[in-house]
C-alpha cells in the first residue's frame, strides 16, 4: 500500500506537531510494507524515520501558488505516484487523478465565526479568511471518502453547510509537555495563565477588564500572565496599549515548550475566554498539570474540557462575572465544579492510531 500525506503549509508550532504525530502514528501502526510519502514545506522539519519526503518550499509564497499546487500539480503527482490513499492535512480537498481515494482534515473554525465590528477593525483579514475558507471547504469536498474534524460541533457544521457525507470526529493526540526543572508558586499571589496568540476572537480584553474590575484588599493578589507582548499585530498592540499598565497584568510574549511547561507548573489556574476554537490545546495541556480552569461557555468548551474535577464555564461577554470568579478564588472560595462530557457519536477516533484505522477501513 502507498499513502500520501499532504501538509505543505505546515512549518511551525501546533500544525507542525500535528504533522509529526500523524506520520509517527502511521509509521508505527500501519503494516511495515506500507510506503508513506509526505508532501512537506521542508524536509528538515520532519524527524520521523521511514517516511519518504517531497519538499515544496514555495508552497507558502502566495495563495495563488497554493491553489496551483492543490488543484493542478497534485493531480499530476497523483498520476505519477498512484497512491492507494491521499490525506490532505490542511483544509483543502485537492483534485486528484480518478480512482485515488482521499480524505481531508479540516481544522480552521474561522468560517463559522461571526466577527464583531471591532474584530474586523483590529484584524481586517478576518472577513477575507472567513470567505476564503468557506470556498475552500466547499470546493471538491464530495471527492473525499471522509472529512476529519476535531469536535462534534464542527461535524454538525460540515454536514449542515457543505453536505459532507462522512465526517469523522478525531480528538487530537497531545504530547505531554516536559516536566520543568524548577517551578515555584508565590503563596501571596493567585497566578493565572492564558496561553494564547493575538487573534481578536481569543478575547484577551475580557480578561484584562476582569482584572481591572477586581475589588481591592483580596486575600491573594491576582496576577494574569498572557503570552503576547504587543509587537505581533494590531490586535496585540491594542490590548497591550490599553492594559499594559494595569496592575496584575503581565504580557510575556511567545514561549518555548519548556517555558510553557514552567508557566503551567507555576500557575494556580488557567483562564480561557476564547470565543472560537477547533480544540483549545491549552485546556488539554493545563489538565496535564492538574490546574483548575475557567473556560468560556462556547461550542468547543465542554468537549475539550471533557471529564474534569475543577472547571467553571462562564459567558464570553461578561468580564464582571469573570472578575467575581477570580475574586472568589483569590479569597480562598473558588467555585470550581466537577464536569462531565459524553464522547462523540461514531465515527469517532481518539488519537491518530484509531483515525488511521477508520480512514483505511
Amino acid at each position: 500500500m502507498r499513502i500520501v500525506v499532504s501538509a505543505v503549509n505546515f512549518s511551525e508550532g501546533g500544525p507542525l506537531t500535528v504533522l509529526r504525530d500523524c506520520l509517527s502514528a502511521a509509521r508505527s501502526c500501519l503494516h511495515a510494507d506500507t510506503e508513506i510519502i509526505a508532501l512537506v514545506h521542508r524536509a528538515q522539519l520532519i524527524d520521523v524515520p521511514g517516511i519518504r519526503l517531497i519538499e515544496y518550499p514555495d508552497a507558502k509564497s502566495s495563495w495563488f501558488r497554493r491553489i496551483v499546487l492543490e488543484y493542478r500539480d497534485f493531480r499530476v503527482l497523483s498520476r505519477e505516484l498512484r497512491p492507494d490513499f491521499w490525506l490532505s492535512l490542511h483544509d483543502v480537498s485537492p483534485r486528484l487523478d480518478n480512482g485515488v481515494r482521499q480524505a481531508v482534515y479540516c481544522h480552521n473554525p474561522v468560517p463559522f465565526f461571526r466577527p464583531s465590528i471591532q474584530d474586523v477593525r483590529l484584524d481586517p483579514t478576518l472577513l477575507a479568511f472567513r470567505l476564503a475558507y468557506r470556498f475552500f471547504y466547499r470546493f471538491n469536498i464530495h471527492s473525499n471518502a471522509a472529512v476529519v474534524v476535531q469536535q462534534e460541533w464542527l461535524r454538525t457544521e460540515f454536514v449542515r453547510r457543505f453536505g459532507a457525507a462522512r465526517v469523522i470526529v478525531a480528538h487530537p493526540d497531545v504530547t505531554d509537555l516536559p516536566a520543568p526543572a524548577h517551578a515555584a508558586r508565590d503563596p501571596e499571589t493567585l497566578s493565572l495563565l492564558y496561553p494564547t496568540v493575538p487573534r481578536g476572537f481569543k478575547n484577551i480584553e475580557l480578561l484584562c477588564e476582569a482584572i481591572r474590575l477586581l475589588p481591592p484588599g483580596l486575600q491573594r493578589r491576582p496576577e494574569l500572565v498572557v503570552t503576547i507582548d504587543g509587537t505581533e499585530n494590531s490586535y496585540a498592540r491594542f490590548v497591550v496599549d490599553r492594559y499594559g499598565d494595569l496592575p496584575g497584568m503581565r504580557f510575556v510574549g511567545r514561549q518555548s515548550r519548556a517555558e510553557m511547561a514552567r508557566r503551567y507548573a507555576e500557575a494556580d489556574a488557567l483562564l480561557f475566554p476564547s470565543r472560537l476554537e477547533t480544540w483549545g490545546l491549552p485546556i488539554t495541556e493545563a489538565k496535564q498539570f492538574d490546574l483548575p480552569m475557567i473556560v468560556a461557555e462556547q461550542r468547543y468548551a465542554r468537549e475539550t474540557v471533557g471529564n474534569y474535577h475543577s472547571a467553571l464555564f462562564l459567558p464570553a461577554d461578561r468580564p464582571d462575572i469573570w472578575s467575581s470568579a477570580i475574586a472568589a478564588a483569590a479569597q480562598g472560595q473558588p467555585s470550581w465544579k466537577t464536569v462531565k462530557a459524553d464522547p462523540p457519536a461514531p465515527p469517532f477516533a481518539q488519537g491518530w492510531a484509531q483515525l488511521w484505522s477508520l480512514l483505511l477501513s
